[in-house]
Protein backbone atom coordinates (compact mmCIF):
# COMPACT_ATOMS: atom_id res chain seq x y z
CA UNK A 1 0.00 0.00 0.00
CA UNK A 2 2.85 2.58 1.11
CA UNK A 3 4.40 1.42 -2.60
CA UNK A 4 1.42 2.23 -4.02
CA UNK A 5 0.79 5.87 -2.51
CA UNK A 6 4.70 6.43 -2.98
CA UNK A 7 3.81 5.89 -6.99
CA UNK A 8 1.36 8.20 -7.12
CA UNK A 9 3.06 10.89 -5.65
CA UNK A 10 5.65 10.48 -8.23
CA UNK A 11 2.75 10.57 -11.00
CA UNK A 12 1.10 13.21 -9.46
CA UNK A 13 4.52 15.21 -9.90
CA UNK A 14 4.50 14.74 -13.38
CA UNK A 15 1.11 16.29 -14.12
CA UNK A 16 1.01 19.76 -15.86
CA UNK A 17 -1.26 21.91 -14.10
CA UNK A 18 -3.17 24.67 -15.60
CA UNK A 19 -2.35 28.04 -14.79
CA UNK A 20 -4.74 30.90 -13.44
CA UNK A 21 -5.85 32.29 -17.03
CA UNK A 22 -5.55 28.81 -18.57
CA UNK A 23 -7.70 27.58 -15.40
CA UNK A 24 -10.45 30.35 -15.65
CA UNK A 25 -11.11 29.26 -19.14
CA UNK A 26 -11.89 26.10 -18.52
CA UNK A 27 -14.26 26.64 -15.74
CA UNK A 28 -16.44 29.64 -17.90
CA UNK A 29 -16.55 26.80 -20.62
CA UNK A 30 -17.70 23.98 -18.16
CA UNK A 31 -20.04 26.47 -15.95
CA UNK A 32 -21.33 27.85 -19.47
CA UNK A 33 -22.27 24.01 -20.82
CA UNK A 34 -23.76 23.03 -17.08
CA UNK A 35 -25.84 25.97 -17.91
CA UNK A 36 -26.79 25.39 -20.95
CA UNK A 37 -27.46 21.20 -20.16
CA UNK A 38 -29.72 22.83 -17.83
CA UNK A 39 -31.37 24.84 -19.60
CA UNK A 40 -32.20 22.35 -22.33
CA UNK A 41 -33.55 19.73 -20.53
CA UNK A 42 -35.63 22.09 -18.72
CA UNK A 43 -36.98 23.33 -21.77
CA UNK A 44 -37.88 19.61 -23.28
CA UNK A 45 -39.22 18.58 -19.88
CA UNK A 46 -41.67 21.29 -19.69
CA UNK A 47 -42.77 19.85 -23.57
CA UNK A 48 -43.20 16.60 -22.05
CA UNK A 49 -45.42 17.82 -19.06
CA UNK A 50 -47.26 19.91 -21.97
CA UNK A 51 -47.85 17.14 -24.47
CA UNK A 52 -48.84 14.76 -21.41
CA UNK A 53 -51.01 17.08 -20.39
CA UNK A 54 -52.94 17.23 -23.44
CA UNK A 55 -53.33 13.59 -23.53
CA UNK A 56 -57.06 12.13 -22.28
CA UNK A 57 -56.45 10.73 -19.11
Amino acid sequence: MFKFFKNVSREMRKVSWPKGRELRKYTITVLGTVAFVAVYFAIVDLGITQILELLPR
